[in-house]
């Protein structure tokens, strides 16, 4: 399976991309959608990257999303369970200047087809914070259907947030 779509391809981490992934995961405007309270440091991305092994061993898969030109994000498999055959499914185009150019749908198809016709997942699933409508408008897009909402469930400066629960299934199982 190619996991090269229209507007980018999905590939493995490579130890240059660290300098990539530093950027973004210590991107505050990132953190809500990532769970993250606290940067991270080159080394300890150094050291991540080091150790990857694969999604059985691991429970995860973080894949970059590249253009022609260069990295632009990364999509991510979470909470991987080989027993239920589900994961998480997280995605984000660190480059701003590459949003809303139909990359992160390509990846998000790109790995969905990846999760059901290679690890013969059964279901993908996604958290969402209410207000990051360029992300609902983006699975609903590829089929995710909500599935329930946790009220007041992340606190921002701004006061409260609801999170929303998107599940994708496998049609073919």
């Amino acid at each position: 399976m190619k996991l090269k779509g229209e507007f980018c391809h999905l590939r493995a981490i490579e130890p240059h991309d660290v300098e990539h992934i530093f950027k973004w995961e210590n991107d505050v405007d990132n953190w809500l959608v990532s769970g993250t309270v606290s940067p991270f440091s080159r080394q300890d991305l150094e050291v991540y990257v080091r150790r990857i092994r694969d999604v059985y061993a691991d429970r995860q898969l973080r894949l970059m999303i590249c253009t022609e030109a260069k990295p632009v994000g990364a999509i991510d498999l979470f909470d991987f369970d080989p027993t239920h055959l589900r994961a998480g499914v997280g995605v984000l185009i660190g480059e701003t200047g590459e949003r809303r150019k139909g990359i992160a749908g390509d990846a998000l198809g790109l790995l969905t087809r990846y999760a059901f016709d290679v690890l013969h997942l059964q279901q993908l699933y996604a958290n969402i914070p209410e207000n990051n409508i360029a992300s609902i408008a983006l699975f609903e897009q590829l089929g995710f259907q909500i599935a329930g909402s946790r009220k007041k469930w992340l606190k921002t400066s701004n006061g409260w947030l609801d999170e929303h629960m998107y599940q994708l299934f496998n049609n073919k199982e």
